[in-house]
């Protein structure tokens, strides 16, 4: 079993940033491939950004290329999100997301989720 706690999201002006946060316990950390996925109000959870175990491999939807950054520290079994220019539309919860991969690969679906954070951008 994988636990994962998101921090860091919160109220910030459009043009802001913030940073996310996702503690991970429960397997050795390095195994777990990690995404971040956000879902708005009245819309469907969508997947922003995904690394492997080993952060080797890294995925954007389109809509925050050039705009989030994700990485990990596999020391401190925490993956982040960086998020700048943030926009009105990047207002939602922002999940963490975790599956064992054993090898630098994405996975399709995620088997761990964490509770969510808020994060809301004004305009």
């Amino acid at each position: 079993q994988v636990q994962l706690v998101e921090s860091g999201g919160g109220l910030v002006q459009a043009g802001g940033s913030l940073r996310l946060s996702c503690a991970a316990s429960g397997r050795t950390f390095s195994s777990l491939a990690m995404g971040w996925y956000r879902q708005a109000p009245g819309k469907e959870r969508e997947s922003v950004a995904d690394i492997s175990g080993g952060g080797t491999i890294i995925r954007y939807v389109g809509s925050v290329k050039g705009r989030f950054t994700i990485s990990r520290d596999n020391a401190k079994n925490t993956v982040y999100l960086q998020m700048n220019s943030l926009k009105p539309e990047d207002t939602a919860v922002y999940y963490c997301a975790a599956t064992i991969r054993g090898s630098e690969v994405l996975p399709l679906s995620y088997a761990y989720w964490g509770p969510g954070t808020q994060v809301t951008v004004s305009s």
